[in-house]
């Protein structure tokens, strides 16, 4: 249920390209915009996947039975690193309802950390199709946190995972939490995870590169 979307070549694997580059790093709007389209590229990509029905539209010359998504899905981010992401994605599921997450590493003095979930705004998710963006899958301990807390009390019927870049070792770890039943959608897959639990080669701090450095809990 992986899919990776540098496995062929196409206009993901070049944008990813500059998303590492640190020389194209600097330049904060190029790098959003990237991941933006990553998740435009995503959302078209699912959309295949998706149930449709057909809807009768009247043209000025006729009527046309015309395929329509069946139902919208509901898309979910992590802040702050995932709006881009988010974004793009919403770009092409233009009409559908959004939640959005406060979950973030908690550091300890002994380098440790824990995942942390202080907010939590969303829709009836019970028997619809959550779409969760977050750009950066590593340890995937975020993203298990985040859909553990958000099953407690709601039921989505189907559940996506929507990144820019995972590591195998994230992969493996969502897998092992909530089963091999949740597809993965990514714009590649890196092997190595650091002693910081960060992506190597990766591209760094997404949320940073995205908009700005921040003070550390």
């Amino acid at each position: 249920m992986v899919h990776n979307l540098s496995e062929n070549h196409s206009l993901v694997s070049n944008w990813i390209s500059e998303l590492r580059d640190v020389t194209v790093q600097n330049d904060r709007m190029r790098f959003r915009k990237n991941i933006e389209r990553i998740g435009e590229v995503i959302a078209y990509e699912m959309s295949k996947h998706m149930l449709s029905k057909i809807n009768n539209v009247t043209t000025p010359l006729g009527q046309h039975a015309s395929k329509v998504l069946a139902e919208q899905p509901v898309l979910a981010t992590i802040l702050r690193a995932g709006l881009p992401l988010h974004q793009g994605m919403l770009n092409y599921f233009d009409k559908a309802d959004n939640a959005f997450i406060s979950a973030y590493r908690k550091h300890h003095d002994d380098g440790s950390f824990e995942i942390s979930i202080e907010y939590l705004s969303c829709p009836d998710l019970n028997n619809r199709i959550l779409i969760l963006a977050d750009p950066m899958l590593a340890t995937g301990a975020s993203l298990v946190e985040t859909i553990q807390a958000i099953t407690k009390t709601q039921k989505p019927k189907e559940i996506h995972i929507a990144v820019a870049i995972a590591s195998k070792k994230g992969i493996e770890t969502v897998e092992a939490a909530l089963g091999k039943n949740i597809p993965i959608w990514c714009g590649d897959i890196d092997d190595i995870l650091n002693d910081k639990s960060y992506i190597v080669p990766g591209l760094g701090d997404a949320g940073d590169l995205a908009y700005g450095t921040k003070m550390q809990s």
